[in-house]
């Protein structure tokens, strides 16, 4: 046990000391040599507990994620789900440029191998967003959909803007995309309210429906029935073309 104690407080010495190094100078930055004189640990040491300094990187990125999701569960949280979205949308943001050679990593790299627990995790926040926008009756298309074009937007204005030198950059870049991405997924105002709503109703409440059958809220409906309504919903929010046809 205490051998497995002092295990893990090795990684924990090697990855900080690693991050830090990425941090500071990049990749190019992470040697062998750097990280144990950093960690003030043996270069066998490294490579006993990593194999090579590729799965040290990576590990070192996981850690990264871990401390963008702690910032994104930890904010407080506004009473407008469209809100929430846009303030999660300026963390991602204000995040990528702050640590501009983490954030390279850990969203700018083709990554084959499957994404580790951290950035699953960092998924699963932003689809919580998302649903609970639908879930207020203010999501245009399904929410898979949408996390994915918020994903996508988000990661392509804030790499762009790392690629950019700092007094080049165009201050006014990540609004103008995000407010025109969210023009495009979100309504203005919820349906069901008596007030009128800028999206066909039939697929905002389609979308709203899937969100709270997604999240288990109680229906007489069996599993099986729960996943086919769901799809059904899905199909429905995205519009015509999707492949549902309509009983005659």
């Amino acid at each position: 046990m205490a051998a497995t104690r002092g295990g893990r407080a090795h990684r924990d010495t090697i990855e900080r000391a690693a991050l830090e190094l990425l941090e500071a100078g990049g990749p190019s930055a992470v040697t062998t040599r750097a990280v144990a004189a950093a960690a003030e640990v043996q270069s066998v040491t490294i490579y006993r507990a990593y194999g090579d300094m590729e799965r040290l990187l990576d590990a070192a990125v996981q850690r990264g994620f871990r401390q963008y999701i702690e910032l994104k569960t930890g904010r407080a949280r506004v009473g407008d789900p469209v809100d929430d979205l846009r303030e999660g949308w300026d963390l991602h943001v204000g995040f990528g440029l702050e640590h501009p050679h983490l954030y390279a990593l850990m969203y700018g790299r083709p990554n084959v191998s499957p994404p580790g627990a951290a950035a699953v995790q960092a998924d699963t926040v932003l689809l919580g967003l998302v649903q609970a926008v639908a879930r207020a009756g203010r999501l245009r298309t399904d929410v898979a959909s949408a996390a994915r074009a918020v994903h996508a937007a988000g990661c392509g204005v804030t790499l762009s803007l790392i690629g950019v030198p700092v007094d080049e950059r165009d201050p006014q870049l990540s609004h103008r995309v995000r407010e025109a991405v969210l023009g495009s997924l979100t309504t203005d105002v919820c349906t069901g309210s008596g007030e009128v709503t800028d999206a066909p109703a039939g697929s905002v409440h389609a979308v709203a429906l899937a969100a709270t059958l997604r999240d288990g809220d109680p229906s007489p409906l069996t599993e099986a029935e729960t996943n086919l309504l769901v799809e059904w919903l899905d199909r429905l929010a995205r519009g015509p073309g999707t492949g549902l046809v309509a009983p005659s």
